[in-house]
């Protein structure tokens, strides 16, 4: 039987996506009262980390980002976030959790590397061509 086929990713951050949310938990990350592993691999201290962008222009599908408070319902039963997901024709699943996502420690090579891993382990392909 043919493993399913991911179509689509979906990051989820641990914060909120609102002006004030935002600024919660710069502040918040800045103290030391707030951590978003998937923001850490993404992002620096004001904005996008060009690596993280240049990534995501080799992934074979896209790699869309939500915030905890406007993450798709899709994604409800799969777990805290952060996380990133996989969305095939038969539904959304898991790839990668809170502490998958912490013991990448920011760096864009490792969250490749476990991506494709989760990936692999999970039973899902890339498409083709």
């Amino acid at each position: 039987m043919p493993r399913p086929v991911v179509t689509e990713l979906v990051g989820v951050y641990d914060a909120d996506g609102t002006v004030l949310g935002e600024i919660r938990y710069w502040l918040g990350a800045r103290l030391g009262r707030a951590h978003c592993a998937l923001c850490d691999v993404s992002h620096g201290t004001f904005r996008r980390r060009p690596e993280w962008s240049a990534y995501l222009d080799t992934l074979p599908v896209p790699l869309h980002t939500f915030h905890r408070d406007d993450r798709p319902t899709d994604l409800d039963g799969l777990g805290p976030a952060p996380l990133v997901a996989a969305r095939t024709a038969a539904g959304a699943r898991l790839l990668l959790g809170p502490d998958d996502l912490e013991a990448c420690a920011a760096s864009v090579p490792a969250f490749a590397a476990a991506l494709t891993g989760a990936v692999a382990t999970s039973g899902l392909s890339w498409p083709v061509g």
